[in-house]
């Protein structure tokens, strides 16, 4: 799947460790014991490592929601300082640890990523603002996938995390191994059909790029793909949007099958777009029929295998 080891960033309260406030922890047990086995985990507590101490009392988010300060609710001390300066040498560290993906504990004033509450000077809140080192790394590594723990129960939100986890451990192998213009060509071709179940305005746009390769520096092209593969995969993969890959796909051995296959195989695709089904059961046909007529291009597209099979990802109706 990957050449790499799929190494990840983690809220440490996340893994088990007790690090929150209360002296307290929030394992997840979908991260550590089904997710856990397929990657390297990096804990990192920002409150922890900014020297604030387990137990502790008890911060928020204060202020102008932009840059807001980080108080202790009954004292009011103000750790905003010891904050910013953990962030400026953890960051550092990070980035030399190549980085696939992150997982922010939600809601946390310096790990939560969406809707952290900031409080006026009056002690009124607002749902708007970001922790202060998940905003931080964000900034910093803005095409690395990032994700709150809160978010993954959801199955199509965890399924398009995870997706895009190896797709970014994929461009990142394809730039460290030596990217070549055909090597970028060949990468693109072989997640045609994966980017197209997401946007096909973007995979058009990838095209021109790719089939514009002498206008580049290739540093700059490598550049302009990544952004745009990165952000094509933050767009919904729709039901309708799998049917017409699917549909794609059997284009390009449906001559070869008898009336009956045909039958069966056009059947459960649309039982699947009914609802009646989930993802994994038209693709696993595609796929037994992709290996025994031996169709080379579709058996090399990522689509088919985007992530370990254990995980169940399309499981789901």
């Amino acid at each position: 799947m990957t050449t790499s080891p799929l190494r990840l960033g983690i809220s440490r309260c996340l893994l088990g460790d007790e690090v929150r406030f209360d002296g307290g922890h929030k394992r997840d047990h979908f991260l550590t014991d089904v997710l856990g086995p397929y990657v390297e985990w990096v804990p990192v507590c920002p409150e922890v490592e900014a020297g604030l101490g387990t137990p502790r009392e008890a911060m928020r988010l204060v202020g102008n929601p932009h840059r807001p300060r980080l108080m202790t609710i009954t004292s009011k001390h103000d750790h905003t300082e010891a904050m910013e300066a953990m962030v400026d040498g953890r960051l550092d560290s990070l980035r030399t640890l190549d980085l696939s993906g992150y997982v922010f504990k939600r809601g946390s004033p310096s790990c939560g990523v969406e809707r952290v509450r900031v409080y006026t000077v009056q002690g009124m809140p607002s749902h708007s603002g970001v922790g202060i080192f998940a905003k931080a790394f964000i900034e910093q590594f803005p095409l690395i996938p990032v994700e709150e723990e809160g978010r993954l129960s959801d199955p199509s939100l965890r399924e398009n995390f995870i997706e895009r986890v190896f797709c970014y451990r994929r461009f990142q192998d394809l730039v460290q191994n030596g990217v070549t213009r055909q090597a970028l060509i060949r990468f693109h071709t072989i997640h045609k059909y994966l980017l197209l179940a997401h946007s096909q305005e973007h995979y058009e746009t990838m095209g021109r790029l790719v089939g514009q390769v002498e206008r580049y520096r290739l540093k700059e092209l490598t550049s302009k793909y990544g952004e745009h593969f990165m952000k094509a995969l933050t767009m919904k993969a729709t039901v309708r949007k799998h049917v017409n890959v699917l549909q794609h796909i059997v284009g390009y051995f449906k001559s070869r099958l008898t009336t009956e296959e045909k039958a069966e195989l056009l059947g459960v695709i649309a039982d699947y777009h009914r609802g009646l089904t989930p993802l994994i059961v038209p693709l696993t046909l595609v796929k037994h029929y992709v290996q025994i007529l031996d169709v080379g291009y579709i058996r090399d597209q990522v689509y088919l295998n985007p992530h370990p099979k254990e995980l169940m990802l399309r499981n789901h109706a």
